[in-house]
């Protein structure tokens, strides 16, 4: 699941247990060996990469969500700057990464939704699409078709 093997498991109950370990932490129990049932994934595990699973031991069940520590880190991260930015903050759309402008969808004053397609940049003979992180208005266009942007250029504002 990840280059270094280090796994994040969460296990439901009245309060979320969550533990990163990696395989050769886990040492072997001295009760009756676990029962392990793979449980329904849902879209959301789906899409955040996580694996469910219920776990008897000794007569406890547990429901254990397991998914790579690195991107359950790097998904927290990415939560914590969303919120950050949070309904009413401004959001300033940076180049994420060096190359040259090749569509603007959008101008100043215009209403976006979040998702919304907003410019793309063409780096190494590939088109990327820098979308809308929330819903807004664009309050400035700082890029042009044409424009070479380097990494972390600011490129528009939706407020």
């Amino acid at each position: 699941m990840s280059t270094n093997g280090a796994l994040r498991l969460t296990v439901a109950g009245a309060e979320e247990l969550v533990v990163d370990v990696t395989p050769g932490e886990i040492a072997p129990a001295a009760h009756r060996e676990p029962v392990v049932h793979a449980a329904a994934v849902s879209a959301s595990d789906r899409t955040d990469g996580r694996r469910r699973y219920e776990v008897t031991i000794d007569g406890w069940v547990f429901s254990v969500g397991v998914e790579s520590a690195a991107r359950a880190t790097l998904r927290e991260r990415a939560t914590q700057a969303a919120a950050a930015i949070g309904p009413t903050g401004r959001a300033v759309v940076k180049a994420q990464i060096p190359g040259r402008v090749v569509r603007l969808w959008v101008a100043a004053g215009e209403t976006v939704e979040k998702g919304q397609r907003l410019l793309a940049i063409e780096a190494m003979k590939m088109e990327n699409e820098l979308r809308s992180p929330r819903s807004g208005t664009v309050e400035s266009v700082s890029a042009a078709i044409g424009d070479t942007v380097e990494l972390g250029d600011e490129l528009l504002v939706v407020g």
